[in-house]
């Protein structure tokens, strides 16, 4: 369920997804608001589930995850047994940064972080041991052209 935004809310939104480190009147002077009402809105948003948690992103190739693979999943199988174990082999893998069940031809996509296509193979082995997959396309993304994590808000405007 969307929830209604009004300006000052999404100023603090776009503050916090570009810096959620920064201090509360820093980000008060940003939206030319006041400490007290910015935090107030902040835990508004929070306990409306709009704010889920804080985080830091980490840089892959500085930490040797070179290597990003576009995983296309297609199954015979769609019971709720095999689709149970699936999402459960899925979860429990690292190397798997995003998990996405499709409309279409492709039932599922994984974006896959290793540091080559030797590790990429063992993860492969590692998913086709734990589940039976009908057909698995990867594809290396050669460069990555753009990434956020920021929402786009515009949208959100009453």
């Amino acid at each position: 369920m969307a929830h209604d935004l009004d300006e000052l809310d999404r100023r603090i939104l776009i503050e916090l997804q570009q810096d959620a480190s920064q201090s509360l009147d820093d980000i008060a002077r940003k939206v030319s608001s006041s400490k007290t009402p910015v935090w107030n809105r902040i835990r508004k948003l929070r306990k409306a589930g709009i704010i889920t948690r804080d985080t830091v992103l980490l840089d892959p190739e500085a930490l040797g995850l070179e290597a990003c693979f576009f995983v296309l999943v297609r199954t015979s199988a769609h019971e709720a047994d095999w689709q149970a174990r699936f999402l459960q082999a899925v979860r429990a893998r690292p190397e798997v940064m995003e998990a996405h069940r499709l409309a279409g031809d492709i039932d599922y996509i994984l974006k896959v972080r290793v540091p080559n296509a030797r590790a990429y193979d063992r993860f492969y082995q590692a998913l086709i041991s734990e589940v039976t997959i009908h057909n698995v396309t990867a594809l290396l993304s050669m460069e990555e052209i753009k990434f956020t994590t920021e929402m786009p808000l515009d949208h959100t405007k009453s």
